[in-house]
């Protein structure tokens, strides 16, 4: 969130737009008329107004730097980095020079793997430190270098595994700039109070597009006449070279992308079927059919669309690709482990398959560059040699436009995420909202309250807060986990610490933040 700008009271408004909210959310007032000196001595110069956050972890956002405590009175010893997150902008503690960075720190933010510049400028436009790194990291790098971040944003390279996990405490949210979260363990996450987002829809129809462009080419062999003509070779020829008008189109997985596909398909005039595990409604004239076998035996191309999840690993494998039609073409574009490549190899080398469309691999190389070979898998070599494949390095998301709105998208949510305490398209995480605290509401602090999902945490919490006027209060839970989000009102700078360590030190605690400018 940017620096907040003081605004007269006449201009201030009593309610704002949910969907567009103040650029603040102000400090209370100390109303308990508790004397500066209680809380640190003053110094010269003016602290930063961006927004503080504290969190379990003893540290505050944007600052998160290690505790003070010779610079404090004896009655908040101790907890001085916390309580700074509450002064007003015109008030400072006494610290070091060098110390005065972290004072005023910026919530950090780690993009991997050449996210979007305009979501990389769209955080630091929000006040957050950026730093935008083109390749993924393996484990150990994260293990490595995230420390020093609270936030990462990922594309489907990037393995936010348990071990990342625990290694990384001050972790508060991962943002997953594509449609895929099968590379962050989700529920883990979750435990450790670490939301979740990602962008399920915006890549779609680039998606689509790129499997109407692999049907024509796989049907005309362009890719083949291509290498041969580089290669000094001239073939002209038709044998084997079809039009796709009139053919059938097998669609597994009539999502978002299965669907847009399918009209874009009949807009060629291909017969389009598709196999889904739930009952869709179709578009346009294309027919669901009762199982894959029946799909498979049909269609002359069939495309994946499915996530990777454990019933659908390895769901295309010999068995499968035999009962394909003779000739037939395969695409998969949507994960490397829903098929058996070794056997897609197989049944190319044999003929069986007249061609086939690859985009994902089990496992693909961190950056751009050497490194596509058989080290990834020793059927690698065996793909690179058949006829009529058309390899690409997993891009079927990778356009101007799809990756803008994933960008976009992805980054407001980390952005509301991070100032609001807004999980709404959260995917490990219950979904919850509040309107936004607005320029009148200067003495309101909103608790953001990750905890198990167990019996009387409501009461208990209730009970904390009895003392002050609940605005507005919303929870919801998931499986294990729970998140509560509450405003009060009529908070003093006095009582913050209070309210914080008092919820922190619940029994079903996960992470507890107060969010305030």
């Amino acid at each position: 969130m940017s620096a907040a700008i003081p605004v007269p009271a006449r201009q201030r408004t009593a309610s704002v737009s949910a969907s567009e909210p103040p650029s603040s959310i102000p400090i209370p007032a100390n109303t308990r008329g508790v004397p500066q000196s209680s809380f640190g001595a003053q110094s010269p110069g003016a602290a930063g107004t961006s927004p503080r956050t504290f969190s379990t972890g003893f540290s505050t956002s944007p600052s998160a730097g290690p505790l003070r405590t010779g610079s404090i009175g004896s009655a908040f010893h101790g907890i001085a980095r916390q309580l700074t997150a509450f002064l007003p902008p015109n008030y400072t503690l006494a610290e070091e020079p060098e110390d005065q960075e972290k004072r005023q720190g910026k919530t950090k933010i780690l993009l991997l793997e050449n996210i979007n510049l305009d979501a990389a400028q769209f955080l630091k436009n929000q006040g957050y430190e950026v730093e935008h790194v083109t390749k993924a990291y393996s484990e150990e790098e994260l293990i490595s270098k995230l420390p020093n971040y609270h936030a990462i944003g990922i594309r489907s390279k990037t393995k936010i595994t348990q071990k990342v996990i625990d290694a990384n405490p001050q972790l508060r949210v991962i943002g997953c700039f594509c449609i895929g979260t099968n590379q962050v363990d989700l529920d883990y996450a979750a435990k450790r109070g670490i939301a979740v987002f990602n962008s399920p829809y915006a890549n779609s129809r680039s998606v689509a597009e790129l499997v109407i462009s692999e049907i024509i080419a796989l049907s005309r062999q362009y890719v083949d006449r291509t290498h041969e003509m580089r290669a000094g070779i001239w073939n002209k020829l038709s044998k084997n070279c079809w039009e796709v008008r009139g053919k059938t189109l097998g669609i597994v997985g009539y999502g978002h992308i299965g669907s847009q596909l399918s009209v874009l398909a009949e807009a060629f005039g291909m017969t389009v079927i598709y196999y889904d595990v739930i009952p869709i409604m179709p578009l346009g004239t294309a027919r669901q059919v009762e199982n894959l076998s029946d799909l498979l035996s049909r269609a002359d191309f069939v495309t994946l669309h499915v996530p990777e999840i454990p019933d659908t690993i390895g769901m295309m494998g010999e068995a499968q690709f035999a009962q394909m039609k003779v000739g037939s073409f395969f695409i998969n574009n949507a994960r490397g482990r829903v098929v058996d490549l070794p056997a897609l190899a197989t049944a190319l080398e044999s003929k069986h398959l007249a061609g086939a469309a690859v985009d994902v691999f089990p496992k693909e190389p961190g950056a751009n560059g050497p490194g596509f070979n058989e080290t990834l898998g020793d059927f690698i070599p065996r793909l690179r040699n058949v006829s009529n494949l058309i390899l690409t390095p997993h891009i079927g998301g990778s356009t101007e436009e799809a990756q803008r709105a994933i960008g976009s998208e992805v980054s407001t949510a980390l952005a509301r995420y991070l100032n609001y305490g807004t999980s709404l398209g959260a995917v490990n995480f219950p979904e919850v909202d509040l309107r936004a605290i607005t320029t009148a509401d200067e003495r309101h602090i909103r608790v953001c309250h990750v905890h198990r999902n167990e019996p009387g945490v409501l009461k208990v919490i209730n009970n904390i807060l009895a003392d002050h006027n609940i605005e507005k209060q919303y929870s919801d839970s998931k499986g294990e986990i729970a998140y509560l989000m509450a405003d009060i009102s009529g908070v003093g700078e006095e009582e913050v610490v209070g309210i914080y360590n008092a919820i922190k030190n619940t029994r079903a605690n996960i992470l507890t933040r107060l969010l305030c400018e």
